[in-house]
């Protein structure tokens, strides 16, 4: 009876060996210790895995630099620290830590020191040049632009209207960015509608109203200039205007509720 029980049992563990030995011939990428794993592993518990691993993930909170000549990536929370690196002009860098209260104001631009990850290093930047919207690339329309944004921020809004005469039509396009601040709307603006590099952010703090002239306008541009209007030292409107003998154009970048609004009007002479 003994040798019965025996034999038979040789004889299911050599059904299961043979088994797995034909699986492992169908698939050529899994190892024996591949079929281990998952005898082990329930498959809840690898679901579970995986639905932390993604949660993870999305409170990973990315930024991207703003600042035309680039940022950089400091050693302490100052701006007397070492310097580690050069953060180029719509780098993507990762957060680490922010730093919520404006702290300091560095050309008008009131922020904070993040605590950031580029390049595999970790330092700190300053977060008025941080922004959440990546910057447009080189020649984009708005149009463009906008649908990039709106796949991963939907409440960003595009509208166009025309209008005019049939000897010189209107057209308007804006593009409004939700809980954007002033400097976020002028780099993108400046990078979107190819303003001159010397105008640079305009200081909340100064007169009331206030014109500053291109001093080296394009070859045809008869008119390039920038128009501030302020109220007790807060920026009220800032307007690109440019022109030439075909065409006048005027880039407005105004706050709106909860966010900021840039528009470009330009009418066909």
């Amino acid at each position: 009876m003994k040798k019965v029980v025996l034999i038979c049992t040789a004889a299911v563990f050599t059904t299961a060996f043979f088994s797995c030995k034909s699986d492992s011939k169908n698939d050529p990428e899994t190892t024996t210790h591949e079929m281990e794993v998952v005898a082990e592993i329930p498959n809840e518990e690898i679901a579970m895995a995986s639905s932390s691993e993604l949660n993870a993930e999305a409170d990973v909170q990315y930024l991207y630099v703003t600042a035309p000549s680039g940022l950089t990536l400091r050693e302490y929370g100052n701006l007397h620290s070492t310097k580690l690196a050069r953060m180029p002009y719509g780098t993507k860098v990762k957060v680490v830590q922010t730093e919520d209260n404006p702290t300091m104001n560095v050309k008008g631009i009131k922020g904070g020191m993040d605590e950031v990850e580029f390049n595999h290093k970790k330092g700190f930047a300053f977060n008025g040049y941080l922004s959440k919207y990546f910057p447009p690339e080189r020649d984009i329309t708005v149009k463009g632009y906008a649908s990039e944004l709106n796949a991963l921020f939907p409440d960003v809004v595009y509208t166009e209207n025309t209008g005019g005469t049939v000897s010189n039509p209107e057209n308007t396009e804006s593009i409004t960015l939700p809980g954007s601040e002033w400097h976020e709307a002028f780099f993108t603006a400046q990078r979107l509608f190819d303003f001159p590099k010397e105008f640079t952010f305009p200081n909340a703090k100064g007169k009331n109203s206030e014109t500053i002239f291109d001093g080296k306008p394009k070859k045809g541009i008869w008119i390039s200039q920038l128009e501030v209007t302020r109220n007790d030292n807060e920026l009220e409107k800032i307007e690109y205007v440019y022109g030439s003998e075909k065409f006048d154009s005027k880039v407005t970048i105004e706050a709106v509720a909860g966010g900021m609004k840039i528009s470009k009007t330009e009418v066909v002479k």
